[in-house]
């Protein structure tokens, strides 16, 4: 028997990854410019490859964000998802291993920059098991007016969830970074 999710559940899951994958997308369709230097400061890629690279990841990130609200296509999509955020990983673990930690991971968006870490790897790793269990079945119970409540209340949750992890994870690395922080005593 194979296993399979509450549809709540589910579809909170799912839900909130098309949020999160949906404000990537759109805050480097703000400046893709921006995350073309971010991208480039990572020392992966070829210069020339930079540009597609953006787009790539840009329309990979918002056709994600909508494939994970299509009952067709949102289990693909979450496994998607999960996939990229080990792309993202590898190109942060990489860099780390190379001691640049001061570069922006890219993640904060537009004036959001932030240096690399070894909790954005948790982060992403954490996200992509739960976008592999939202990539499961559902059970073949049948949905209720209550549920609707239920996945809204849980996909803000989740949100809010994420923004807590997030500050977090930036305030760790600003805290860690070699630079000592604008407040700390000198």
């Amino acid at each position: 028997m194979a296993p399979t999710l509450d549809p709540t559940f589910q579809l909170a899951l799912r839900g909130a990854a098309a949020l999160l994958f949906g404000s990537a997308a759109a805050h480097k369709l703000r400046d893709p410019a921006g995350f073309r230097d971010v991208l480039g400061a990572y020392g992966l890629l070829p210069e020339s490859t930079l540009r597609p690279s953006v787009a790539a990841l840009i329309a990979a990130e918002g056709a994600i964000a909508i494939g994970c609200v299509l009952p067709a296509t949102a289990s693909a999509a979450c496994l998607a998802g999960a996939l990229l955020l080990a792309l993202y990983s590898i190109a942060i673990g990489v860099n780390l291993v190379r001691g640049r930690r001061a570069i922006d991971c890219g993640c904060g968006g537009p004036g959001g920059a932030r240096p690399l870490h070894t909790d954005l790897l948790a982060r992403n790793a954490g996200i992509a098991v739960l976008l592999c269990v939202a990539a499961l079945a559902p059970s073949p119970r049948a949905l209720v007016w209550l549920d609707a409540a239920t996945i809204g209340f849980a996909i803000a949750i989740l949100a809010l969830l994420y923004a807590a992890v997030d500050v977090a994870t930036a305030n760790s690395a600003r805290l860690h970074s070699e630079e000592a922080p604008t407040w700390a005593p000198r």
